[in-house]
């Protein structure tokens, strides 16, 4: 029984120390987001410059990923995370002197380094619980991840808000210090599997990768797009709030408007750690869950098109979609981690994440450009996206009734 617990409380603060990571990453954008608007104006820069401090980070990582999961793959998971933390909280520095110098081309600069280092942060960190975790064990770890992904996006608006307060580029500073926090708490807690086998050439390497797509690719790039496609609206619609709750007829800014942007992210963060505990490897489970994810989103973003100008109900039907989102995306990573052998873990999960990254980095311009023809118009697009996605994982993402 001791034995038992020692262990249980062994898992428990490695999962707080890998969940740190996705903290850490999420910071890097959710944080900002409320202070966007404040930004703009105190840099004199236009609505696509302003998308641009997000989208830049997102892409950046985006083509740095699969790069870093090569590497993560050949040399370890911990001798990548490290200096990615200590890059990306570095870059926070350089991005906060460029606000106090009013440079937006040093802001810029900084964004992009920091999306290097993001790109070794989250992405290995989910490689790595397919190397340390089997079964079940393996599936409540990343449902955490995800959890903590969606935590991190629920606080992190808040925590924006309240910084600015002091200055709005405050929130550049915080960086450094909770990249710290993380580091500390890798170092100390986290012990690495060996990996058995002799990492393998450039070249074999990248034919296994083949070979996992032309095996798997059938219901491997379905769910790419789906979680691609999740984030791209997640941030998307959060790009659209942050900019409308400070306008008439909302007039909502500072604290409340934090608080008010965490409504629909607390939805998320529930659902993908409870999804995560009860989905284990159950297959049937999974499919389920992800079509009715998808139903979810598609019919509250629909709903938008209708009552947006009742605060109350479109943030609920926003909520909605988020808890759609929830209940989608710990799945899709469990299936997707558990795809492949550790070997190529890095390079698939990476990949994954690059998508990912690049939904986000393509939300915010293309919300803004729709934002700029009409309300309607951005959610009849992400609303008849969301269907296409729902018939792709209903025809095409037929896992097993028991997930390898």
């Amino acid at each position: 029984m001791v034995q038992k617990a020692n262990s249980s409380k062994s898992h428990t603060l490695e999962y707080m120390a890998i969940a740190s990571v996705p903290l850490v990453l999420v910071l890097g954008n959710s944080m900002l987001i409320p202070v966007l608007p404040a930004m703009k104006k105190a840099l004199d820069i236009t609505q696509f410059q302003t998308s641009l401090i997000i989208s830049l980070f997102s892409l950046t990582a985006a083509l740095a990923i699969p790069i870093v999961g090569y590497l993560s793959d050949r040399f370890g998971r911990k001798v990548i995370i490290i200096p990615a933390l200590i890059v990306y909280g570095s870059a926070g520095i350089l991005a906060g002197f460029g606000a106090i110098w009013e440079s937006y081309p040093v802001i810029i600069i900084a964004r992009a380094i920091q999306g290097l280092g993001a790109a070794g942060t989250a992405p290995i960190a989910m490689a790595l619980v397919g190397d340390m975790y089997e079964g079940g064990t393996e599936s409540q770890a990343l449902g955490l991840v995800e959890a903590a992904n969606g935590a991190g996006k629920v606080i992190s608006p808040i925590i924006g808000s309240l910084l600015a307060l002091i200055v709005w580029y405050a929130a550049f500073f915080a960086f450094p210090l909770v990249c710290l926090l993380a580091i500390i708490a890798f170092v100390w807690i986290i012990k690495q599997p060996k990996n058995q086998e002799k990492p393998k050439k450039f070249k074999e390497y990248i034919q296994s990768i083949g070979k996992v797509f032309k095996e798997k690719g059938k219901w491997l790039i379905p769910s790419f797009f789906a979680g691609s496609l999740a984030l791209f609206i997640l941030f998307g619609v959060l790009f659209y709030l942050s900019d409308i709750l400070e306008k008439k007829p909302y007039s909502i800014d500072g604290i409340m408007k934090g608080l008010v942007l965490a409504i629909p992210l607390m939805g998320l963060v529930i659902t993908s750690f409870t999804t995560g505990s009860l989905i284990k490897k159950n297959g049937l489970l999974m499919r389920w869950l992800m079509n009715i994810g998808l139903a979810l989103m598609t019919v509250s973003l629909a709903l938008t098109i209708f009552f947006y100008k009742n605060i109350y109900v479109f943030i609920g039907l926003l909520t909605l979609s988020s808890v759609g989102t929830g209940l989608l995306l710990p799945c899709l990573n469990t299936m997707i981690t558990g795809s492949v052998k550790k070997q190529q873990r890095g390079m698939i999960t990476s990949l994954y994440s690059s998508l990912r990254f690049l939904g986000v980095a393509f939300g915010p311009p293309l919300f803004g450009w729709m934002m700029a023809v009409s309300h309607q118009t951005v959610f009849i697009t992400v609303a008849s996206l969301s269907l296409m996605t729902l018939g792709l994982v209903l025809f095409l993402i037929k896992p097993d009734r028991k997930v390898s």
